[in-house]
């Protein structure tokens, strides 16, 4: 059981939540905090004070009074015109990170909801009921209105959603699982759309999936290095320190013990001085992209336990304030900075996969073919590769420096930090890809060499990967063993690839 108060959520509690299907619930100190704020809102409606989306228009109609008697239609209209959310629907893994997410941003009272709310929120995250929700349609500031939108629809009994599987509407589901729709009232519609929750939640489930990817792209490498018989000296420990970045040590370190055992890595000057980039700079790229990656996490796990919407309301100082904690910026830079970690990983394998293949490059058998000429073997998995190296770098482009005015110029700066983080993701999925295209090839070389050679790190993810996708022995349509190796790769544990290794020696693993 995960117990929210608003400022403790971890990424361990989200994946839990997501992946393994732990239930939530609301700590008694985070409800009471609740209450009070909500207390804060009744209190001043009451006097008549004029507060921004409470008992006033949206955005350019803030200075619209509106009538008491029309504050629950206001917040259900808010809902059903900002629900203009386009294109394909987000994962059912992300509609369930939304749904924690915001229930835990309003689990600091600071939002001025009722506890049923919030309530509401855990009640479709325990029951496996997640909101269809479009990628489409966020400026990523005013919050990610439209996807949020969505998210409060299928509260209210609208919309459709997840449900055991199948995607069906809404009301339906209500009924079977004996839940009552959320009936809105003042400040609750905006309280539910006005935040980040989108690329947030898009960047947390991102993040995840490249720390897996990035452990498991180094196990892949030091395998490519046993095909390529690579020089073991350009991973020595003195070199590294000398230059200072820890995650370039780790990674280092990591490479250094994955081959310890090894009998098909090489010494400086036995056979070469040394060796390319994409193989002596192992350490020095794949640490800077860990560094991209870490700088992501810090701002995700703040990100995870902010208030992001307005205005905000503060009982103890008996004030409502207006401001822009809704603006995406420090989550756009963020996912905009992670693309490039996740760019590079994709572009440094797929040098190394040309390395593999081009028999002007190495002394195997030509692109990997058991009868070149009469069968092309890997080629144009290189082809593959190189298509989604390329289309990394197309959205690689930073999504934060563009800015478009909205809402008749009041909401004059936007973050776009959904499409950072949408794009991302995107990248990712292309470099699970190419990362099983290089597994794909170092199995391949390793078997030339020999693998009763290997180290026994690469020994077992080799048996792993063989089951997955057998021997190249005659060319046969490689579109199936990329997927299926993509598919392992993204559903595996880290500790599949990992297994076994740093036995006593986890400190490189603990700082990544």
């Amino acid at each position: 059981m995960v117990i929210l108060t608003g400022k403790t959520l971890t990424l361990d509690e989200v994946k839990q939540v997501v992946f393994k299907k732990e239930s939530v619930s609301l700590s008694t100190g985070a409800m009471t905090k609740v209450l009070e704020n909500r207390y804060t809102v009744e209190a001043m409606l009451t006097e008549k004070k004029t507060m921004y989306g409470i008992n006033t228009g949206f955005g350019k109609f803030s200075d619209v009074i509106i009538e008491d008697e029309d504050l629950d239609e206001l917040q259900l209209n808010l809902i059903h015109s900002h629900a203009c959310g386009v294109g394909e629907a987000f994962h059912e893994n992300i509609s369930r990170a939304m749904l924690l997410l915001r229930a835990n941003a309003l689990s600091q009272g600071h939002s001025g909801v009722r506890p049923v709310l919030i309530e509401q929120l855990i009640n479709f995250i325990n029951a496996g009921i997640h909101p269809v929700i479009p990628e489409q349609g966020s400026l990523g500031a005013s919050g990610d209105l439209a996807p949020l939108s969505h998210l409060a629809l299928a509260l209210l009994g609208e919309g459709e959603v997840y449900y055991q599987g199948e995607r069906i509407e809404t009301r339906y589901v209500l009924q079977e699982e004996d839940l009552p729709p959320l009936t809105l009232k003042a400040k609750e519609g905006l309280a539910l759309i006005n935040g980040t929750q989108a690329m947030t939640a898009v960047g947390v489930i991102t993040y995840l999936e490249v720390e897996k990817l990035l452990h498991q792209s180094e196990y892949v490498a030091a395998m490519t290095l046993e095909g390529l018989q690579g020089i073991i000296d350009a991973f020595d420990q003195d070199l590294h320190q000398v230059r200072g970045h820890q995650e370039q040590m780790d990674v280092a370190e990591r490479i250094r013990h994955i081959l310890s055992d090894s009998k098909l890595t090489t010494r400086q000057g036995e056979q070469r001085v040394q060796d390319a980039y994409s193989l002596r700079c192992i350490p020095q790229v794949l640490g800077a992209c860990w560094q991209s990656a870490l700088y992501a996490k810090e701002k995700l796990e703040i990100e995870m336990n902010a208030v992001t919407d307005n205005p905000l309301i503060f009982s103890e100082a008996d004030k409502i304030i207006s401001g822009g904690n809704f603006h995406g910026q420090p989550i756009a830079f963020a996912m905009d900075f992670i693309k490039l970690g996740i760019a590079e990983t994709a572009n440094i394998s797929e040098r190394r996969i040309e390395r593999l293949v081009n028999p002007q490059l190495n002394d195997l058998p030509p692109f990997l073919s058991p009868n070149p000429g009469l069968e092309s073997g890997a080629m144009i998995m290189q082809y593959s590769a190189a298509s989604l190296v390329s289309e990394n770098k197309t959205l690689a482009h930073p999504a934060s420096v563009d800015s478009i005015p909205s809402s008749a110029n009041q909401e004059d700066h936007v973050s776009m930090g959904t499409i950072a983080a949408r794009h991302a993701l995107q990248m990712l999925q292309n470099t699970r890809i190419v990362v099983a295209i290089e597994l794909i090839c170092a199995m391949q070389a390793v078997e030339y060499r020999g693998i009763e050679r290997m180290a026994s790190a690469t020994g077992k993810l080799y048996e792993k990967a063989r089951r997955i996708v057998p021997s190249i022995t005659k060319d046969r349509v490689f579109s199936t063993d990329i997927e299926k190796l993509t598919d392992w790769l993204k559903n595996c544990e880290a500790s599949d690839v990992r297994e076994n290794i740093l036995k006593g020696r986890g400190e490189a693993y603990e700082r990544s």
